[in-house]
């Protein structure tokens, strides 16, 4: 997937994280107590997860959250650091927010999360920062819908990832103005109550539907992947990992259909393995990709 001169940088500008992860045989009802088999602390929000996912499959990624100026945002960045990820972007006059995540014996998770204080004024400093440097694309997550215009700056392409995303409205308004929208199909169609035929025309549309795979509708038409077939350990940040693989490809220069493809094998891989940053490496995706060619043909 290599295009060594040509790929665009990405900039992820989400939720920074420390996950408290507990894995638990089951989720407790009201007023139940369950023992956990394992309590965690791990690097985690979906911004800088995508982040991650996004450097280990190839792409010049940058971090442009908001942490704070302590000891545990300095590991949190550390942590990025070591993954080739740029965090000269990130602002740490914030805070360092944390998840509570609870991980099931069948390897689904439930999420509390804090909030941050990534802004619209931040956004657009970010936007203003990319724009300065020649553009690319600027990732903003679905807790950012809100803040979509602080983002349009001439040569910045717009992603959005509308997973966490509440509010249909400003999911209108993200599938009518991003260039690339990716979000889950339970969100779009059951939280968010809308039909992807709402995509505006100019936007790429990516339905992530877990096991069952993805659809794309897009300027160029429509299409669908299926997802790989795994044993599920943990699907924290499989969302994650799609989102930063498909975003990659679309870096590298890859039409939005192969960056799905690949997008949708790095997420089913991670699932297989546990934490929310367990996104495979091009060459692993590439295998696999393979594998499943041969099996079909």
């Amino acid at each position: 997937m290599s295009t060594a001169g040509t790929a665009r940088p990405i900039v992820f500008c989400g939720y920074a994280n420390l996950d408290v992860v507990g894995r638990v045989p089951r989720f407790p009802a009201p007023d139940e107590r369950v023992h956990a088999t394992a309590i965690d602390q791990l690097p985690g929000g979906m911004g800088a997860n995508a982040a991650v996912a996004a450097a280990r499959a190839g792409a010049d990624a940058a971090f442009a959250g908001v942490v704070g100026a302590d000891l545990p945002s300095d590991l949190f960045l550390a942590q990025l650091d070591a993954e080739g990820v740029d965090t000269s972007w990130t602002d740490r006059a914030g805070w360092l927010s944390t998840a509570i995540v609870l991980v099931d014996g069948e390897g689904r998770r439930s999420v509390v999360s804090q909030d941050d204080a990534l802004d619209g004024a931040h956004v657009g400093r970010v936007a203003d920062r990319l724009a300065t440097a020649g553009g690319g694309l600027l990732y903003l997550d679905g807790y950012r819908a809100a803040e979509l215009p602080h983002a349009v700056r001439p040569g910045v392409q717009l992603a959005v990832d509308l997973d966490g995303c509440e509010d249909p409205a400003l999911a209108r308004t993200a599938l009518a103005t991003a260039d690339h929208v990716v979000v889950g199909r339970q969100r779009l169609t059951g939280l968010l109550g809308l039909d992807p035929s709402v995509a505006g025309p100019r936007t790429t549309l990516v339905v992530t539907d877990g096991p069952r795979g993805w659809t794309l509708t897009g300027p160029d038409g429509a299409a669908d992947g299926p997802a790989l077939a795994v044993d599920v350990v943990d699907d924290t940040g499989a969302g994650d990992c799609f989102v930063g693989t498909h975003l990659a490809g679309l870096a590298a220069g890859l039409d939005p259909v192969r960056a799905a493809t690949r997008a949708a094998v790095a997420a089913s891989l991670s699932c297989t393995r546990e934490g929310a940053r367990a996104a495979p490496g091009p060459a692993e995706v590439t295998a696999a990709l393979e594998r499943a060619t041969t099996r079909t043909a």
